[in-house]
């Protein structure tokens, strides 16, 4: 009877190839979303151990952030940037179950993200929304919650203005363009609770600033952010 199984697995594996979202490479049966090779070299940051650390200081000054955190180095050309774009772009959302279940595991070794409440994935004006079909920093907040067994709300955060590419753009420039876009919609949901945004990628910080800025007005209890990679 294993012997059938494990054939039609092979049949399927000729005819429908697993391939590492990482190095493009052929899955072994036991092997998920990456090859064990490129998981071993995946550039985590252990940010989470820190509370002082780059990513942190992005935000010092600007908003009052409780924590915040990413989980791989994104450096160009490499590992984090060929899942992220295989995530964003490639229909790939898988990846970001893997990405947010491997934060979880991190968030769970430090005392300073135990008590949150509410999972707020960064959120994509509806009209990129419709293009893509999907939000991938609801994925990666997916696999956070599914470890975590937090909430996630991704109503009550909106995104009421489409903007530019950002890529080309300084700090500044970036959020003087991202101001009043994301708005607050249901005020109750957020009032009181500690709050973990989620993105996929950090580069100035811009979008999440402007996220957390809206939030804030509103009287969290906390505010944490995590993302999947960070620029360095």
């Amino acid at each position: 009877m294993w012997s059938i199984i494990n054939l039609f697995h092979d049949l399927a594996g000729l005819l429908f190839p697993r391939l590492c979202s990482s190095c493009s490479r052929p899955l072994l049966q036991a092997e998920r979303v990456i090859c064990l090779k490129c998981g071993y070299d995946l550039p985590y940051t252990d940010f989470h151990l820190f509370v002082d650390n780059p990513l942190a200081r992005q935000f010092w000054g600007r908003v009052p952030i409780h924590g915040a955190t990413a989980l791989l180095y994104f450096n160009k050309g490499g590992k984090t940037q060929k899942m992220i774009h295989n995530l964003k772009y490639g229909q790939q959302t898988e990846i970001g179950l893997f990405l947010g279940r491997k934060m979880a595991e991190r968030l769970l070794c430090t005392e300073y993200y135990q008590d949150i409440d509410l999972i707020i994935p960064v959120p994509l004006h509806p009209r990129k929304m419709r293009k893509r079909g999907y939000n991938q920093s609801q994925f990666l907040a997916e696999g956070i919650a599914e470890i975590l067994g937090i909430q996630i709300n991704n109503k009550t955060l909106i995104r009421k203005t489409a903007t530019q590419s950002q890529t080309k753009k300084d700090r500044y420039t970036r959020f003087q363009n991202l101001q009043h876009v994301f708005k607050v919609v249901n005020k109750n949901a957020i009032q009181g609770k500690h709050i973990l945004l989620v993105d996929d990628v950090v580069t100035t910080g811009a979008t999440l600033e402007s996220c957390a800025a809206e939030l804030q007005k509103h009287d969290v209890k906390r505010l944490s952010i995590a993302a999947a990679a960070y620029v360095s």
